[in-house]
């Protein structure tokens, strides 16, 4: 039985992790999160609601400096209060942005922003159970082992949802009449801002690179386009 004491220990972490991170993730975002209410953007939301059936797409202004878009687990969207003011600077279009709404909805309809808060937590017990476990055979350099793993296993998680994302939102963008050439332009901007120096914009980070979304973007335009002739 005390062989089994550390996985046993590991999956009440992780359930306890799961509950506490969802009611802090939804207690922060109520307190920092008031609705958008941009004129421009609203129209572009509207034909994304109209695409996918739904009376309205509400969007959150997320009172935070980094520039960055995030669809709660609860499916609420939000977008950055740094993202938006990019937008009213001129820096970033109201088809770039709705791109990003676009992407957000992509991953609460695939799933991935529930997925990601279990995932979260998962890979919390994960690293606690393998610190326990490595700790006893590898003494001292065991958590570094540990977190590495857990490390990989979030990354190749997090990239297979973009992709999705990014195709669920070219799809969404391409029967609205926004298009996508959009979302192509926005990846190269903020890739720009980081190649320039600015920071990596959060929007950026734990993604794929931006040339490999990209191809996988004019992928999909080629595959439409070839069912269209």
């Amino acid at each position: 039985m005390l062989r089994f004491t550390p996985i046993l220990l590991a999956i009440l972490y992780a359930i306890a992790m799961y509950r506490f991170s969802s009611w802090r993730t939804a207690r922060e975002l109520d307190e920092k999160s008031t609705e958008l209410a941009d004129p421009t953007l609203a129209a572009l939301t509207k034909r994304m609601a109209q695409s996918l059936d739904l009376p309205r797409i509400r969007v959150n202004i997320y009172e935070i400096d980094p520039v960055n878009g995030l669809a709660a687990p609860d499916g609420r969207i939000f977008i950055t209060r740094g993202f938006y003011e990019r937008y009213r600077a001129g820096e970033v279009t109201a088809e770039e942005l709705a791109s990003v709404i676009a992407h957000e909805l992509g991953h609460v309809a695939l799933g991935h922003s529930r997925r990601r808060m279990i995932d979260f937590s998962g890979q919390n017990a994960i690293r606690t159970a393998l610190v326990m476990v490595l700790g006893r055979f590898v003494p001292g350099i065991g958590p570094l082992i540990a977190n590495a793993l857990t490390s990989l296993l979030a990354a190749r998680l997090s990239r297979g949802d973009e992709y999705e994302a990014d195709a669920y939102a070219a799809a969404l963008l391409h029967k609205s009449g926004i298009g996508i050439e959009a979302q192509k332009s926005l990846f190269r901007k903020l890739d720009a801002m980081n190649t320039a120096g600015r920071g990596v914009p959060a929007w950026l980070m734990s993604h794929p690179k931006t040339g490999e979304r990209i191809a996988a973007l004019e992928s999909l335009q080629d595959r439409w386009a070839a069912l269209e002739r």
